[in-house]
């Protein structure tokens, strides 16, 4: 690619432009919008469109010479096919979190200079972080400029999809019921006021449900609660009159959702008002009035729904139950087809393994973009595969294949690694290693409370012991018919907070990785749940906790070198796998139970 007339370089050139225009000189591009959103309305996927990187995650930074997308590990691969011949720079950073892009950016300007970053799409505590650095570097930080909106021209405007209900019996929890439990966390925290942003929160709220985010079952609101009523602030048109008066009965009004900061500017002097700072936009912060004094903490919203109550953990294990019907139903034909000689590829596993999953009981919709990655392709945790670029799957190796579902009472995440052809013993090696990580997550027992974090190095213990590691978390929190990630917990090397306190009925992955870019990948993911665990001793050492595995679907075992396996683990793998023949039997019929049957023989 020539980069001097690539559409990204001259895409580039457009936000130094605007930084020419008013008077800046470089600009932070988050990944991000007014909600602080992992994944994004087109409207918001300005980093993309500017740089050409599409992983979920990534920051862009231009300056008038240089610009560079700062990605973790997940995406260094995707990262440099994308990013070649355009001109910019790919730095790479250990996690996610990390904000190395702050560092880099005082390093490039001078002091004197000003940094353009739209505070609209700015965290409250990111813009706390990045405020005080840029200080220190005698740097200007300029909020109320928006480059992405300068330079892309036929930008797309907000999305206009129907919002629902979710309704009795899979919503377990009545809209009123919620309200009540997030007015007694505003009580605690001493708020008359309560502004939330986070889309998953409101959904979650109100039992309320969308479509204006790709696999995310959300849609763009904003909500501001008192002691005893809220306003809804969403586009015009979204909810049929019948949900307004339902909505209405339980105290919730409507107003557009370009009202939401006039709404802020307009609270009284004397309101306390609660405010998430991870969870809420700097340009919303700055609507509230100076006189009002804002109480910083995390959403009551955000640790309720983290909590799956007894009856919504029971419609997830029909869930998993049905989408693990599906799976079976799909690796049935899979290995049948194999047997034929059938042309396979990466896309005709997204769509068959789709197709399998549209027929059962509660299916809305994917949780996320199916990852299948044979050999190579596995080695980049966040592949996706393209009509323009796939593989076949022939020959030898690993197929890796990560994937999910919305129903109705649930939301699933798994992800099984499959032999094709001869495997070797080196991949052999590094399977049965992510395996014993992963089993040895399963089977911890801890104290009610421990933070997430310290959890972490149960799964990489077995491979640290071989001289391997993987640069992702080992989990993430699961929603309820909502997002794929929620937090605030963390099974991750994330710096813990008090918040990631894990408690009853939390869900949250459990997918060890290893990756060699451009030889293969191994990743096994379960979905585990909190639940108590009764010991001897629980009066006087308080109460324990254990995870439930509740993702059902064989692993493979051809892949395992049992010469690496202990007996306990083996066991586990035994029972886990009579467990899954036992539960999905009922919901199979001929070749995909005969399947299910081989695949769960006891080794």
């Amino acid at each position: 690619m020539d980069t001097r007339s690539s559409p990204i370089t001259l895409r580039i050139e457009r936000v130094r432009d605007a930084l020419r225009a008013s008077g800046t000189h470089a600009a932070l591009v988050p990944s991000a919008d007014p909600h602080l959103s992992e994944y994004l309305p087109e409207r918001w996927q300005g980093r993309q469109w500017l740089s050409g990187f599409s992983g979920s995650m990534g920051t862009l930074v231009v300056t008038l010479e240089r610009a560079a997308v700062f990605a973790d590990s997940r995406y260094w691969s995707q990262a440099e096919r994308e990013l070649a011949g355009t001109g910019v720079d790919l730095v790479k950073i250990p996690t996610g979190a990390a904000t190395h892009y702050i560092e880099w950016i005082a390093e490039q300007l001078q002091p004197g200079q000003a940094l353009a970053v739209d505070g609209q799409v700015l965290g409250l505590a990111l813009a706390q972080q990045l405020r005080a650095a840029m200080l220190r570097a005698g740097i200007k930080l300029r909020t109320d400029v928006d480059v992405v909106e300068s330079a892309w021209e036929g930008r797309a405007g907000l999305p206009a999809a129907a919002i629902y209900e979710h309704l009795p019996p899979h919503a377990a929890v009545s809209r009123a019921d919620k309200l009540a439990q997030v007015r007694a966390g505003m009580a605690a925290k001493g708020a008359s006021h309560h502004f939330i942003s986070t889309v998953d929160d409101v959904a979650w709220l109100l039992n309320l449900r969308g479509a204006d985010v790709d696999y995310n079952p959300v849609f763009l609101a904003h909500l501001l609660l008192d002691a005893h009523s809220a306003t809804l602030f969403v586009g015009a048109g979204k909810l049929p009159a019948e949900l307004q008066a339902r909505l209405a009965a339980d105290g919730v009004g409507l107003a557009d959702y370009a009202q939401a900061p006039q709404a802020l500017a307009a609270l009284p002097a004397e309101a306390v008002l609660l405010l998430d700072p991870k969870r809420v936009t700097l340009g919303l912060r700055e609507a509230a009035p100076d006189q009002v004094r804002v109480v910083e903490s995390i959403n009551p919203s955000t640790l309720a729904k983290s909590r799956k109550t007894a009856a919504e953990a029971g419609f997830v294990r029909e869930a998993m139950a049905q989408d693990g019907a599906a799976m079976c139903e799909f690796y049935a034909w899979f290995e049948a087809a194999q047997a034929r000689g059938e042309r396979i590829t990466e896309i005709t596993i997204d769509e068959k393994l789709t197709a399998e999953r549209v027929k059962r009981p509660g299916f809305v919709g994917l949780s996320f973009p199916t990852i299948a990655g044979f050999n190579s392709n596995g080695a980049m945790p966040h592949y996706r595969a393209t009509p323009e670029s796939h593989a076949e799957i022939r020959g030898d190796g690993l197929l890796l294949i990560d994937s999910g579902a919305q129903y109705l009472g649930g939301t699933t995440d798994i992800t099984r690694v499959w032999p094709i052809g001869q495997v070797n013993a080196a991949q052999k090696r590094d399977y049965t290693l992510v395996l014993k990580g992963m089993i040895n997550l399963s089977r911890a027992v801890f104290p009610r409370g421990t933070l997430s974090p310290m959890l972490d190095a149960l799964a990489r213990v077995p491979m640290w012991e071989h001289g391997l590691d993987f640069g992702h978390g080992t989990g993430h929190g699961v929603g309820y018919f909502m997002n794929v990630h929620e937090g605030p917990q963390s099974i991750s090397k994330a710096v813990p907070d008090a918040n990631m306190a894990m408690e009853p009925g939390m869900i949250t992955s459990n997918e060890p990785g290893v990756y060699r870019p451009g030889q293969w990948g191994v990743r096994i993911e379960n979905l585990i749940l909190n639940v108590p665990h009764d010991t001897p001793e629980q009066g006087q050492f308080g109460e324990m906790l254990r995870f439930e595995t509740l993702t059902l679907c064989p692993i493979d075992t051809r892949c395992i070198d049992l010469s690496l396996m202990r007996s306990d683990e083996i066991a586990w793998l035994n029972d886990y796998h009579a467990d899954v023949r036992q539960r999905l039997s009922p919901l199979l019929a001929g070749d995909a139970l005969a399947w299910l049957q081989l695949r769960t023989q006891a080794i």
